[in-house]
């Protein structure tokens, strides 16, 4: 019998997904009516996985944030805390 089309498994499937030490993270800041938010990303990674690490930082910093798309997004001017606390958590930043 023949058949068409291809047997896929979660094996042979590539997803986009970088780890730790693949991301090369960058930061950007905005000011959104007048209030100060810090942009890290751009992270290469599942929903699940993004939502974990803002919960980190969230929990770190004492602040609010958000994701959008591959970016999370925290309220404040909070660059050097996050570097701290995702390099000890294993996560690597493009170097200026």
């Amino acid at each position: 019998m023949f058949e068409m089309g291809a047997k896929l498994d979660e094996e042979t499937v590539k997803t986009n997904e970088l780890t730790k030490n693949e991301h090369q993270l960058v930061f950007t800041y905005e000011k959104r009516n007048g209030k100060p938010v810090t942009l890290v990303g751009r992270f290469q990674l599942d929903d699940a996985k993004k939502k974990e690490i803002l919960k980190l930082l969230k929990k770190k910093l004492a602040t609010g944030g958000t994701i959008n798309e591959d970016w999370i997004e925290i309220q404040g001017d909070k660059k050097d805390k996050i570097i701290e606390i995702l390099t000890k958590d294993g996560w690597k930043f493009r170097k200026k």
